[in-house]
């Protein structure tokens, strides 16, 4: 059953975004007044352009303080800084603050967040697209394909988890990937990222071969970065890893993972050129999602190096798009993080700076180290230390190596703050020394993420945004 709130009111989303426009209000209030006489009128206005296309950018539990990090980890790491940095002072682009609560707590998680966008009504945490009372509703992509819109999804997590999911699926439960995946078909013409277990007859527990469906359906399928450079099929299923795609600092020191798995960049851009190649309008989400995994773990060098990787395919679509004056691009975040900073360092807070510095010295993600203690035999302090000296390019005390290893063992740690008091929290506080980036705790926060948009109809996202309001654009532009 569709409970989309555009469909069941007298007035609806739709409607109601076309009245509270320039000059609606007086519609709806019958105040509309015709200049007295002698009285000149109000110069017109143009008509907004129209919208054929929408990419929509996720970086996914990004805190605010990550693109101040992110850019003058840019001017240190690249001589140049970031491109939605660029954005805030671009006179073109709509600047706002996207107020991001679900339905059943001031802190959301990706699952409520994404389907108030796609859904077009705020629901319970760990939920796609059902409603509080248990209704189920359709989701934007399913509403926008029967009117011939293109659609598609990319990430680099499991493409079937929770933000994709957001804008493809209604399930009770965003742990029900495989369901998730079984909803794409048809249903999303361009999907990309990780997650080939929720495909895969293999691995599914029903052993449906849902790769196979989509191939009958008349999908392109691949596997890895050469198959799809080189795929010209219109409509394309990219799974490149069994789970999410691995951090951009690891994949950057593998040649295999170089070589076998896209970028972002390269996973929206072959997404992006079908939908322009062929004319019709679409609405294309395009998620960097391992940035809150980078917060999760407090790992700074995960997150800005993915932070980054997503401000490059942000740039991609900017690029890809100059001279379409029929693309919206929109970019924010679902949620912050860990709210990561730059803490103030030595005496006069002079050391920041070279203590920033040092996260170049940072060559894994602390998921990477967490696989090699688990798989080291002899789980010694000094064991430890050189690990953590070969990864992360600081030497930990004798001690602080001690309570590294009980907290992984999960034996109690002495820790004020709760949040920190295991193996992710102590790690990110040694690193922090060396850095100065601090963090709050490992989950998501309730702050206000930053919102930008660029192109037709860009000042619909000024000001404050809810986020179950950003669906009703999407119908208003697409539907």
């Amino acid at each position: 059953m569709n409970t989309n709130s555009h469909h069941g009111s007298k007035i609806g989303r739709r409607d109601w975004l076309k009245a509270a426009s320039l000059g609606g209000a007086a519609l709806i209030t019958g105040s509309a007044v015709a200049p007295a006489s002698g009285q000149e009128s109000e110069p017109h206005k143009p008509q907004a352009r129209p919208v054929r296309g929408i990419i929509f950018m996720v970086s996914d539990g990004m805190s605010p303080g990550v693109l101040t990090m992110a850019q003058n980890y840019s001017k240190l790491t690249r001589n140049r800084g970031t491109r939605w940095w660029s954005l805030l002072n671009d006179r073109k682009a709509a600047r706002g603050l996207m107020d991001t609560a679900s339905a059943n707590s001031l802190v959301t998680d990706s699952a409520a967040a994404s389907s108030s966008w796609g859904g077009g009504q705020r629901v319970n945490n760990a939920v796609i697209n059902v409603s509080p009372e248990g209704r189920e509703i359709t989701p934007i992509h399913a509403i926008l394909k029967k009117k011939g819109v293109s659609t598609g999804l990319v990430s680099t997590t499991s493409i079937t988890d929770a933000t994709p999911a957001g804008f493809g699926a209604s399930v009770p439960n965003r742990s029900m990937e495989p369901e998730i995946a079984e909803q794409y078909l048809n249903r999303v013409d361009v999907i990309l990222g990780g997650g080939a277990d929720s495909f895969s007859a293999d691995k599914r527990k029903d052993g449906r071969d849902l790769v196979g469906d989509f191939k009958a359906a008349g999908y392109g399928h691949c596997t890895d970065r050469a198959g799809m450079l080189v795929s010209r099929d219109e409509k394309l299923l990219g799974l490149f890893a069994p789970g999410h795609l691995p951090f951009t600092v690891d994949r950057d020191q593998s040649e295999d993972l170089t070589r076998s798995v896209p970028t972002l960049t390269e996973m929206a851009t072959a997404a992006l050129s079908r939908f322009l190649e062929k004319g019709k309008p679409f609405l294309l989400q395009v998620e960097g999602a391992r940035i809150d995994h980078g917060a999760h773990t407090n790992d700074i060098a995960a997150l800005i190096h993915d932070q980054l990787a997503f401000d490059d395919a942000l740039a991609a679509m900017i690029s890809q798009t100059t001279g379409h004056n029929d693309i919206l691009i929109i970019v924010t975040s679902d949620h912050g993080n860990s709210n990561p900073g730059l803490r103030g360092m030595g005496d006069t807070y002079k050391e920041s700076t070279p203590c920033f510095a040092r996260i170049q010295q940072m060559k894994a993600s602390n998921e990477r180290i967490f696989a090699d203690w688990t798989n080291t035999a002899e789980k010694s302090p000094d064991n430890l230390r050189s690990l953590i000296q070969k990864h992360l390019g600081f030497m930990l005390k004798t001690e602080e190596a001690e309570s590294f290893i009980e907290a992984f063992a999960k034996h109690p740690v002495v820790e004020w703050n709760d949040q920190l008091a295991n193996s992710e929290g102590l790690l990110g506080q040694f690193a922090g020394n060396h850095t100065g980036i601090g963090w709050t705790g490992i989950s998501h926060t309730s702050d206000p993420t930053l919102v930008s948009a660029l192109g037709p109809q860009s000042d619909r996202f000024t000001g404050m945004v809810i986020n179950s309001d950003v669906f009703g654009h999407f119908m208003d532009l697409l539907g």
